[in-house]
């Protein structure tokens, strides 16, 4: 498994496929950038230098990458980031391995909402770019994508399996929770923090929401780009926040049990639109309701379980009716997010979408 951009323990590329790939009698070696070679779960971890900027990682960290891909000699080569097609393609030219493409999100709308290019050369890059994806995607030997959405953009490709990121039972809800009545009033967010995650309207619906309950937003993660956080804590209800930083997943777990609603207010940007948030399923896997937004796939899940409230996610005091609600209704709360845990672990979990990597991995070794 190759990525330049993701740590070594991404939930996706370790957690979920590396170790059941090792699980099922693989042997899996992760090149990825980290600070030392060590074996973790049975998985062999060889360190890329972790580049100093952007431009380093696609230069010197990728054709490090490639040099360390080949000594393998691996049967399957399995990347993970747009930036190694080119290495896909030399390792499809210079070995007989097998080689996969795994399409984490829809990067063509992804490349639009870059903050770090200039506004004016986003379109005409993100138009190169999905010409390149497109064509150079009938060369690899399958394509993982991770929403069946994207998967429509693959249709002249050999095999494509649509593997999802659902949560893997019991990973963040190993803990005991708090009964429901001794958690405290408070509300959390977990995830990558940006303007586009709704950042600002959480903040701005909490400081309305605490003016008629007691209420508090915990928020666990890492600010993007960094300089946000400055702008963020410049807010009025920053002080009903309690900011944890990033966090591993069992603390994850132990926040999540003491809480009573779970937010995922993404913006409607096209690619959101179209696809599930992780978040949404891990917030049910720990048996909190949701406060979600309102698109059309989001609301067919969320109402058809009956697992939350959602909300347009510009209006701020649509959220904080939403977060009062909940809170002045503890038993409806918590039926709600009874509910969705037995979604997720009767349906929308792990153990369905490893069946799918395994049959790839069967039908591009063995047929």
């Amino acid at each position: 498994m190759l990525t330049s951009v993701h740590p070594p323990f991404d939930v996706r590329i370790f957690h979920k496929q590396a170790r059941s790939l090792y699980r099922h009698g693989y042997q899996v070696v992760l090149i990825a950038p980290h600070s030392k070679q060590e074996v973790i779960d049975g998985i062999k971890i060889i360190p890329l230098p972790i580049p100093k900027n952007r431009y380093q990682r696609m230069t010197k960290t990728v054709l490090g990458l490639f040099k360390l891909a080949l000594k393998e000699n691996a049967d399957v080569y399995h990347f993970h980031d747009p930036e190694l097609i080119p290495i896909g393609l030399l390792l499809k030219a210079c070995t007989r391995a097998r080689v996969l493409y795994d399409v984490h999100e829809d990067y063509p709308k992804a490349i639009m909402e870059k903050h770090w290019l200039y506004p004016w050369t986003r379109r005409y890059i993100a138009l190169l770019f999905k010409w390149v994806e497109k064509f150079s995607s009938v060369f690899f030997d399958g394509i993982i994508s991770a929403t069946p959405f994207i998967a429509k953009k693959f249709i002249y490709s050999k095999n494509i399996f649509v593997v999802r990121n659902l949560p893997i039972i019991d990973e963040l809800s190993k803990e005991e929770p708090l009964p429901w009545l001794k958690r405290s009033n408070s509300v959390a967010y977990i995830g990558k923090i940006s303007f586009l995650r709704g950042i600002k309207e959480m903040i701005e619906a909490i400081e309305l929401a605490s003016e008629k309950t007691e209420v508090r937003l915990i928020l666990a993660g890492d600010f993007t780009p960094e300089s946000l956080r400055k702008e963020i804590k410049l807010l009025s209800g920053w002080r009903l926040v309690e900011y944890k930083g990033y966090l591993s997943l069992q603390e994850v777990g132990e926040l999540v049990g003491h809480v009573k609603a779970g937010l995922v207010l993404i913006h409607p940007e096209p690619r959101y639109l179209v696809s599930y948030p992780t978040k949404l399923f891990e917030y049910m896997s720990c048996g909190i309701p949701v406060i979600a937004s309102d698109f059309q796939i989001w609301r067919e899940l969320v109402e058809s379980i009956g697992c939350g409230l959602l909300v347009n996610p510009l209006d701020t005091k649509g959220i904080a009716d939403a977060i009062e609600y909940l809170i002045k209704n503890p038993k409806i709360a918590e039926e709600m997010g009874a509910r969705g845990k037995e979604a997720v672990f009767t349906r929308y979990n792990w153990n369905s979408e490893e069946k799918k990597l395994f049959s790839l991995y069967q039908d591009i070794l063995f047929n």
